[in-house]
């Protein structure tokens, strides 16, 4: 009760108040804009919270991805364009929904859905961390090695499109983690003789550039003509949300479930969830036959628009207690932490209660303001539509350049996020994906310290990582993670062949 005491005289501090504010109407803008994501909200947020303490810096970046995974809804709806990829599962649905003049409908079920959904994940958070925390306090270098190899593998594993693009992601993300000095031997690597490089890549720049310049170049080089926007009428708007929801709670339920669940996977994120949650409502439903189809269909914006919020919360569950990220947001949020001084993993449960505490009650004041911001957002969500492009990517650039310079205040900075912008813009046009090349650059340093330590305390005994029964548990589930692609592709074959054949 103590450091719960204390979380909450946290929260009272003015400046947590207004940098919580100013994250939601951010996270509310951008996320409202087509094309621009939560993740490239978090990285032109990290200039700014980089200079804030632990609790607020969270905060700032809790609140934000709330209210940008829903605003993302918004031109979902309205233009037919998702504003971010957690709503492209049912942006078919929810548009034909405004077409039929039950737009208000749809996204009031989708802002209510979301703060259920995230409320539903903090509980998660609240409930499995520090559960996970105890266990994971039995750790030695051996389990981490094998749980960050485990994260390492999961992103490939759930990849969107190729898995094998995505192990090359994740081979050029470890590429760049290896910049620098060696770990073990002190060495310099990769560096061209660069004083500068012997830092290493800073983190803060690639993410700059992977995910703010490269969409500001999708952008510029793919314009948009002008959308047409449908008109809303909100009168009534909740009265009709609650009803739908208690028709289709077990959606709800559902999404809920699934969201806290894959959001928990290091690497999934809100996104896949979304997808997931689409299709186990679709395989279930009696109204699966009105998916996305004449006036579209309200029941899977219930449960996917619930899941990506419930997952937002729960990716925290591995990012706090492994120090492995959950997804790309907390894979950003993790490098902050990191150079502030706080290191995530279970002897944070114990050093520093009352930040979890505070983030905790982060997540469910974020979820509670997102009701009347949320509201006010669809009522102003034509406006927040017709920002021209031609104002808003010379802005962004501006912050991607500055925010990369005030990191260090060098010009290396700006090179590296000119650099990755560029290389991530190739990528993601080639099909490769992101988020492995994130987790890359963050858990490559994990793996190759805990592996360098386990080595060198038993003189390069390597059956410790597999004698050991948590290590080797970890080992079987790693394995089974990489068998688990090829063994549901000859499950598909099987399958087709005895449809074929009878």
């Amino acid at each position: 009760m103590g450091d719960l005491g204390t979380a909450l005289g946290m929260l009272a501090d003015p400046t947590l108040i207004v940098v919580v504010l100013a994250s939601a109407v951010y996270g509310l803008f951008i996320g409202a804009i087509p094309g621009l994501s939560a993740t490239l909200a978090t990285a032109l947020m990290v200039p700014f919270v980089f200079f804030l303490d632990p609790l607020p810096a969270m905060a700032a970046v809790i609140t934000m991805s709330a209210m940008a995974i829903f605003a993302g809804d918004l031109p979902s709806a309205l233009v037919r364009m998702p504003g971010t990829p957690a709503s492209a599962a049912y942006t078919e649905d929810a548009y034909l929904q405004t077409r039929a003049g039950h737009g208000a409908r749809a996204l009031g079920v989708a802002l209510l859905g979301s703060v259920i959904g995230g409320i539903a994940g903090a509980v998660v958070l609240m409930v499995a961390a520090p559960l996970l925390a105890e266990f994971a306090l039995l750790f030695t270098s051996y389990e981490y090695f094998w749980v960050a190899v485990l994260g390492l593998t999961a992103s490939v594993i759930i990849s969107e499109g190729s898995q094998v693009k995505g192990a090359v992601s994740l081979l050029i993300g470890l590429l760049l983690a290896t910049v620098g000095i060696d770990i073990a031997l002190g060495y310099a690597r990769f560096t061209f003789g660069s004083v500068d490089l012997l830092q290493g890549i800073s983190f803060i720049p690639a993410m700059i550039g992977l995910f703010g310049l490269s969409e500001v170049l999708r952008n510029a080089l793919r314009p948009s003509g002008p959308v047409d926007v449908v008109r809303l009428r909100t009168q009534g708007m909740f009265r009709e949300t609650v009803r739908t929801l208690r028709r289709y709670w077990r959606g709800m339920v559902s999404g809920n479930v699934i969201g806290s669940t894959i959001g928990a996977l290091p690497g999934a994120g809100g996104d896949i969830a979304a997808w997931v949650s689409y299709a186990a409502t679709k395989n279930t439903s009696k109204e699966s036959h009105l998916f996305g189809k004449g006036e579209g269909h309200v029941e899977p914006i219930v449960s996917a628009g619930s899941a990506n919020n419930a997952a937002l919360a729960s990716a925290y569950v591995p990012t706090l207690v492994f120090g492995i990220p959950g997804d790309t947001i907390t894979a950003i949020l993790l490098g902050v932490l990191l150079v502030k001084g706080v290191q995530p993993g279970p002897e944070l449960f114990n050093s520093d209660a009352p930040l979890l505490y505070g983030i905790y009650l982060i997540f469910i004041v974020a979820n509670l303001l997102l009701v009347p911001l949320g509201y006010l957002a669809i009522r102003g969500s034509g406006w927040l539509l017709r920002v021209p492009g031609s104002v808003l990517m010379p802005v962004i650039v501006a912050f991607c350049v500055v925010g990369s310079f005030s990191i260090n205040n060098g010009y290396l900075e700006i090179v590296i996020m000119l650099v990755l912008g560029v290389l991530g813009y190739l990528l993601e046009r080639s099909g490769f994906p992101l988020a492995p090349v994130v987790l890359g650059l963050v858990l490559g340093p994990i793996v190759e310290k805990n592996f360098m330590q386990s080595v060198i305390k038993t003189n390069w005994d390597l059956g410790q990582f597999l004698t050991r029964p948590i290590s080797a548990l970890l080992m079987l589930i790693t394995l089974l993670a990489l068998a688990y692609p090829a063994v549901r592709a000859f499950v598909r074959r099987r399958r087709q062949t005895v449809d074929s054949s009878g």
